[in-house]
């Protein structure tokens, strides 16, 4: 039976450090192991295809809109197979450099097979046990497929499958309404598709404000039929062999029919412990399935560690890099250092671009009390540059301490969303988390920035700032 002092489960954050474990301590012997094809989720079925696909879709709106700036254009063809073919062609040369690399690199052993726990540090891969001392487990997610009666005998797509067509289908229906299910809808309705959104949720992308929610819905539904608080009750075929979505509104018991020729089901993610049978081991998991941490990413079980999608808290393959860093940090230099999660960014790559970091304005309050919360609002329109680019609704909106004028978070709806909010993600990370660089910085005019810096000179209690969605019918 092989012994290493270093398991490594997946190839993708969970390599970050593994050459310099190797350079610290040459004796190290490591095993790596990836069922999968190498490179993580985000590089193989995750952000990099979804956004190589996003894009062709970005510029086809942002051409829709020539129009009304005196530019006459038409949009000729769309050639979905060659879009399709330039994300798969890109990702299988990056999948195969590092397939390459991956059993000629003298730092590790590498094993392409099914990894699982037989007992507390050892592991059945294959046919062979090997026993390990450290453990990092990063063994990814994969998508979340709902119990809905007839589902997989009419089949369907998910965000891993969808990457394989070749045919843009003319109509698709997709079962959920967050992140994913608003990207993936902006991207087929851009091609060309009739698109239909399922979601559950009351709000459209509920993870986001509650006034984002309602913008983007708002916008978004001119390019595609979003319908939200439906429970899905069935799929089947009719006799011409489209896909029928039966579901009924949560509130009224009111059946809805929805007929597509293809179905993406887009209702989250789920873990991989299934697989990896992390209870043979003494690690425990929640009750979803996804490996407990504590503060500092040990698992239950001594030298155990679990980070990115594996532990289940931030999806987010920025995140994934940022707990490697921790966990390199504790296991390996043996520090006590604790997560910290005040700060985490996301973005949603949609038509309009939606991004937002920290706390939302219902938690802030929570936190902080009502009074003890400032919001800052600006809309793209009232700047130069928003006047420019003819934009209309779209907004900054920022969250502060009233006592400390420390930032507690940040949410924008608009072009550009996932560069403008980095300005104040930055400031986050620093030790007072203050504002002041923005305000007293020079921002250059006209630029989109300046909406960001206005935001901040634009403070208001909660209260005032609500009567100002008000007017824009945005307050729920």
């Amino acid at each position: 039976m092989k012994e290493y002092d270093l398991i490594v489960i997946g190839t993708g954050s969970g390599m970050n450090y593994v050459s310099s474990i190797k350079e610290r301590f040459p004796d190290f012997k490591i095993a790596v192991i990836d069922k999968d094809e190498p490179g993580g989720i985000c590089l193989t079925r995750g952000c990099i295809p979804s956004k190589l696909l996003l894009y062709p879709a970005e510029l086809l709106r942002t051409i829709e809109t020539a129009g009304k700036f005196g530019i006459d254009v038409q949009i000729r063809n769309i050639d979905f197979k060659s879009i399709m073919k330039r994300m798969n062609t890109k990702i299988s040369r990056d999948i195969s450099n590092i397939q390459e690399d991956l059993p000629h690199n003298p730092d590790f052993d590498y094993y392409k097979e099914i990894a699982e726990f037989v007992s507390p540090y050892t592991m059945k891969i294959g046919n062979e046990t090997i026993k390990g001392k450290m453990f990092f487990l990063c063994s990814g997610s994969k998508p979340l497929i709902p119990d809905i009666n007839g589902l997989n005998a009419t089949g369907y797509l998910t965000s891993d499958t969808v990457l394989k067509m070749t045919e843009l289908p003319e109509s698709i229906a997709i079962i959920g309404g967050g992140y994913i299910a608003a990207e993936y809808g902006h991207f087929f309705s851009a091609m060309g598709s009739r698109v239909t959104i399922i979601g559950r949720n009351p709000k459209f992308i509920p993870d986001e404000e509650p006034e984002i929610s309602m913008l983007a819905k708002k916008v978004m539904s001119g390019n595609m039929n979003i319908l939200t608080s439906l429970e899905v009750l069935e799929v089947a075929r009719d006799t011409s062999g489209k896909k029928v979505i039966t579901a009924k509104e949560r509130d009224s018991g009111k059946e809805v029919v929805v007929t597509a020729e293809e179905i993406l089901v887009a209702t989250g993610r789920a873990p991989n412990t299934d697989i990896l049978h992390p209870e043979r081991a003494g690690i425990k998991t929640d009750s979803n399935g996804w490996i407990e941490v504590n503060d500092y990413l040990e698992t239950s079980q001594k030298d155990v560690w679990a980070f990115g999608d594996a532990n289940g808290k931030y999806l987010f393959k920025h995140v994934a890099n940022y707990e490697s860093t921790v966990v390199f940090h504790n296991a390996i230099l043996k520090k006590n250092v604790k997560v910290y999660y005040h700060a985490v960014p996301h973005a949603v790559f949609s038509y309009p671009e939606i991004a937002s970091v920290g706390l939302k304005e219902k938690e802030a309050i929570e936190m902080y009390g009502e009074e003890n919360v400032l919001i800052g609002f600006k809309m793209y329109e009232n700047t130069a540059k928003g006047v420019v680019m003819d934009v209309k609704d779209f907004f900054v909106k920022v969250i502060l301490e009233k006592s400390t004028s420390r930032i507690l978070g940040a949410h924008i709806i608009g072009p550009y969303a996932s560069i403008l909010i980095q300005e104040i993600i930055n400031l986050m990370y620093v030790p007072e988390e203050k504002a002041d660089p923005i305000t007293q910085g020079m921002h250059i005019h006209p630029s989109l920035s300046e909406v960001v810096e206005k935001a901040f000179y634009s403070l208001m209690p909660p209260e005032h700032y609500h009567h100002v969605l008000g007017e824009m019918g945005l307050d729920v």
